[in-house]
């Protein structure tokens, strides 16, 4: 059998699977990260006789979730090329390719959030002091001083967690799915108010079109968001598509009580909790679905069931880090280096409402 050749199709998906974003929060795997990953992927689907010129069974990580972020960025032997070793894989594992581009981008996510953690700034006072208001002389003045600007740092964090975890669900559920995302511009679904605008759509599978969303709660996000949210359904009919709804946490609300009405209205389906897992593993085929299983669900499935109580929490900063305790465990963030813009630091995309 020949050697599959490194085509366009296939540097792109590289390129793509390489890289995320741009500016101080920028990601950029190397050669070395990306045989790093293709082990990985070919020890999950059983072939890791493929790399074995790059690690030894010893050598040979478990699971991902359990790797050291610094384990990436250890040196490979110069013999091993990575394109020949993506290649290789590409040629013997089916879905290697869609496989190893979401890994990629689980990683680069993950490496991005720890660049967030140890460079988002920490409020000015100036921009948090008017809520002193609400409690000030109910606990002394330098107390909450430092409790404001605690918890504004915290919610930062949280927003931009939000965020990342946004940008990372939609790509890998549409990948498992099989279907592509669009974005406005190319989208074929049009605005029923105005057909020269296109709508972006979380993922197309032939006339299946696809909402995806982490959960559907009652926060108060402005009755002109939402009305979007229900013109989705609408928007996919009129333009000859069936809109489906997904949503993977399956707290009831009044908002989610109304959006699948709204999907019913239009011919459209509604999958949640449980019914939105089996969905998308019916779709994704045993290459992905195991990535789904093992990546996304099984992880959220143990963090969920291993709370039970909430355990005291202690921050110290000093010059270098910030020294976090909850509970008997400790970790440090490392604080040094450049400050993100707090402005653009806090624009958080909040996808679950």
């Amino acid at each position: 059998m020949l050697m599959p050749v490194y085509d366009k199709e296939t540097r792109q998906l590289v390129n793509r699977a390489r890289t995320l974003g741009t500016g101080m929060l920028s990601i950029n795997l190397t050669d070395s990260e990306l045989l790093h990953i293709c082990t990985i992927v070919a020890t999950d689907l059983n072939k890791k006789d493929l790399v074995s010129n790059i690690f030894t069974d010893k050598e040979l990580p478990g699971d991902y979730y359990g790797i050291p972020l610094e384990w990436f960025s250890q040196p490979i032997p110069e013999s091993v090329d990575f394109i020949k070793t993506f290649l290789l894989l590409k040629q013997n594992i089916v879905d290697f390719a869609t496989y190893f581009e979401k890994l990629c981008e689980l990683h680069k996510r993950r490496l991005k959030f720890k660049l967030i953690l140890e460079h988002q700034a920490l409020p000015q006072m100036e921009q948090i002091v008017p809520r002193s208001l609400l409690e000030f002389g109910l606990k002394p003045s330098e107390t909450l001083a430092s409790w404001l600007v605690w918890r504004k740092w915290l919610y930062d964090i949280d927003n931009r967690s939000a965020q990342e975890t946004g940008y990372l669900f939609e790509p890998i559920l549409a990948a498992a799915i099989g279907g592509v995302p669009y974005a406005a511009k190319k989208s074929p679904i049009k605005r029923t108010n105005d057909q020269l605008k296109g709508r972006q759509v979380d993922c197309l599978d032939g006339k299946l079109a696809y909402e995806f969303k982490m959960r559907v709660t009652i926060a108060a996000s402005g009755q002109g968001r939402f009305q979007e949210e229900l013109d989705f359904a609408q928007d996919c009919y009129n333009s000859g598509y069936k809109p489906i709804l997904l949503v993977l946490d399956p707290t009831p609300s009044i908002r989610l009580h109304d959006l699948k009405a709204e999907y019913a209205k239009y011919d459209g389906d509604a999958y949640i909790g449980n019914d939105a897992w089996k969905h998308i593993e019916d779709r994704a085929g045993d290459v992905m679905g195991k990535f789904v299983e093992k990546y996304v669900k099984a992880p959220l499935k143990e963090i969920n069931t291993t709370y039970h109580n909430l355990q005291p929490i202690q921050l110290t900063k000093t010059t270098a880090e910030i020294l976090v305790q909850i509970g008997n465990q400790d970790f440090s963030i490392s604080r040094t280096g450049f400050t993100l813009d707090y402005g653009v630091a806090s624009d958080a995309n909040l996808t679950d409402e």
